[in-house]
């Protein structure tokens, strides 16, 4: 397991589940993860899970938060705004098509697109999971930019061929992706056996 931290961010895009089952597994692991929260990701939060604050993202994550930093998004300042501290990467989930766009042209204007431009420059995995449908030209050439300095997209679209019968199924299998392409030997659901 890495002792670098994971820096997590949550924005405004719908698809809080994700993110709350992400920093569960990665908080159960006692995986070191760096949090960062936008105020559009708080609003997320309350609307898609009952979640208001820091205190109620750490019950709903099962509570074990001994290798879990919150830091705040308007200080862009802290640790995850600097190429001389190491991380393992970052992952945006979800991703707001506001957040893509601020990646894609460098503006880091918040701790979140700070510590995003800083894992593209220092060549850190950066995974963008983006969940916006339909895709407007914006969205795609921003995408493209992104990708085309360093960052993967993974889209919040699970597959069905492990025949899911919750939605906690559906939301495992992005999370799944997520812990693989982060190089994280941590499994939360089975694999395709062909």
């Amino acid at each position: 397991m890495t002792t670098l931290p994971v820096i997590l961010a949550i924005t405004g895009a719908s698809g809080a589940p994700y993110a709350v089952r992400l920093l569960e597994v990665l908080a159960t692991h006692t995986v070191p993860v760096w949090l960062l929260v936008s105020s559009h990701g708080w609003r997320l939060l309350a609307e898609e899970a009952g979640i208001k604050d820091v205190t109620g993202l750490q019950q709903a994550t099962g509570g074990l938060w001994t290798s879990v930093r919150v830091f705040d998004d308007a200080d862009r300042g802290a640790s995850p705004a600097s190429g001389s501290v190491k991380t393992s990467g970052m992952v945006v989930c979800p991703c707001s098509m506001g957040t893509v766009a601020a990646i894609a042209h460098g503006t880091s204007r918040s701790l979140i697109e700070r510590a995003a431009d800083v894992a593209l420059k220092e060549r850190r995995p950066l995974l963008l999971v983006p969940r916006e449908m339909p895709l407007s030209l914006v969205h795609l050439r921003n995408l493209v930019a992104a990708t085309e300095a360093g960052a993967t997209v993974l889209p919040a679209a699970p597959g069905f061929y492990q025949k899911p019968k919750h939605v906690r199924d559906l939301v495992d299998f992005v999370v799944q992706r997520i812990l693989d392409q982060l190089g994280l030997s941590i499994d939360v659901m089975g694999r395709w056996q062909g």
